[in-house]
């Protein structure tokens, strides 16, 4: 008996665990998100593989990048309940992510990455608890992030007051979070981000 139990404990070790990342556009979300999986391969870090129900773009491929579903199939699955999050970005156009799949990456021994909005994060973080480490990337201040959105040039002026005001309002999510990391400095930043998830992953 004592050996089927340790079996089941090596099972449960090699399964993968849940990094969840969600921050206000412009927080330097993505290329932190980016340098960890990149410059750290020790972590086993992996997307999630979201669905969408646009259509592929440039080369990409069903199941690499995105799983492609007509917005009939998106409903139908919606329906079933089989998304941990989704979200209807414009009428028909669809994103979320399947719990089957975050499962199957999870038993390859994957750690499982979410890049994800705010609302996205703080439902996957409900539906699996300890087992996912959830972080909020912050701007140190409301006009950095201007300045920021300001020095990419590729919004207008209208745009930008829309992610600003946006952006407002994702920061009172962050308590919701496991763990705050402002991004005032990109390295700084990063290396705090590095150390909380060698942490979490043990």
């Amino acid at each position: 008996m004592r050996c089927k139990n340790n079996e089941l404990h090596e099972l449960r070790e090699m399964k993968g665990k849940l990094i969840i990342v969600s921050a206000p556009s412009g927080s330097g979300k993505s290329t932190i998100v980016n340098w960890l999986m990149q410059e750290h391969p020790e972590l086993k870090l992996y997307f999630s593989i979201s669905c969408t129900s646009r259509a592929p773009r440039g080369s990409e491929q069903n199941g690499v990048e995105y799983f492609f579903l007509t917005p009939e199939e998106f409903r139908d699955r919606i329906a079933k309940q089989e998304f941990l999050e989704y979200e209807e970005v414009y009428e028909n156009r669809f994103y979320g992510t399947l719990k089957q799949q975050v499962e199957n990456q999870r038993e390859q021994g994957q750690n499982v990455v979410f890049d994800v909005d705010v609302k996205g994060g703080i439902n996957i973080k409900k539906y699996y608890g300890d087992e996912a480490l959830s972080l909020f990337i912050q701007p140190p201040s409301v006009e950095e992030l201007r300045r920021r959105l300001e020095g990419r040039k590729t919004d207008t002026p209208e745009a930008i007051e829309e992610r600003l005001a946006k952006a407002e309002y994702e920061m009172t999510f962050a308590p919701q979070f496991d763990k705050i990391i402002v991004n005032d400095d990109l390295e700084t930043a990063k290396q705090e981000t590095l150390k909380i998830v060698k942490a979490f992953l043990g």
